[in-house]
């Protein structure tokens, strides 16, 4: 499905008036959820937005680092004809959110945690394997689009080099095929990465 049209459907539950820090699971990705935030906000100065995250606690605030991007909010989504609101949906994603999820690859890399990426490699041999984004994996041999390919990182005698990652600069966290998905491992140490974030930004409001 695509994914503007799942962001649709999802925004159609919900009204203006709901409260900031409504919090909404994504019926089809356990670990992803909606936060709703009440300007201001980078996205949108007077209205209210969804702020999209891998964690279900309330961002500590609206440019927190475990926001992966943020979508506006209709005033009345279900008096919108579905061309209207698939308009007002102009995804921005958080650069902020990128840095963590490079720092967090590299070292589930470097750590040797991910048995997807450590058979990669051995297969590969030598050569540069680049990280793919799993929401719309090549096939077997090809090399990916250039928005769906999070990173890349040299192989040499089938172990991956982690002091050559290298970020790729035309990477989107969400396109026509979704929103980032990570194999499990990645996934599990991102969202522990982006917890410790959170905690930090936390303490910093609340010292």
């Amino acid at each position: 499905m695509n994914s503007r049209v799942a962001l649709r459907r999802l925004c159609a539950r919900f009204s203006h008036n709901q409260a900031t820090g409504t919090v909404v699971p994504d019926p089809r990705r356990p670990h992803l959820f909606y936060h709703l935030v009440q300007p201001p906000t980078p996205l949108a100065p007077a209205s209210d937005v969804f702020a999209l995250s891998f964690l279900s606690q309330s961002p500590p605030n609206a440019e927190s680092s475990a926001i992966l991007g943020w979508i506006p909010a209709p005033r009345s989504a279900s008096s919108l004809s579905p061309e209207q609101l698939e308009q007002q949906l102009s995804w921005r994603e958080f650069p902020s959110f990128k840095e963590v999820l490079h720092k967090s690859i590299y070292a589930s890399l470097r750590d040797q945690k991910d048995e997807f990426w450590l058979n990669g490699a051995k297969q590969l041999q030598e050569g540069w394997m680049h990280i793919h984004d799993q929401r719309n994996p090549p096939a077997l041999g090809r090399i990916g689009d250039p928005d769906d390919i999070i990173a890349s990182v040299l192989v040499e005698k089938g172990v991956v080099q982690p002091e050559t990652y290298q970020p790729m600069p035309s990477y989107r966290v969400c396109t026509a095929d979704g929103v980032l998905q990570l194999t499990p491992q990645l996934l599990q140490d991102l969202i522990e990465a982006l917890q410790r974030v959170t905690e930090g930004e936390q303490a910093s409001v609340n010292p």
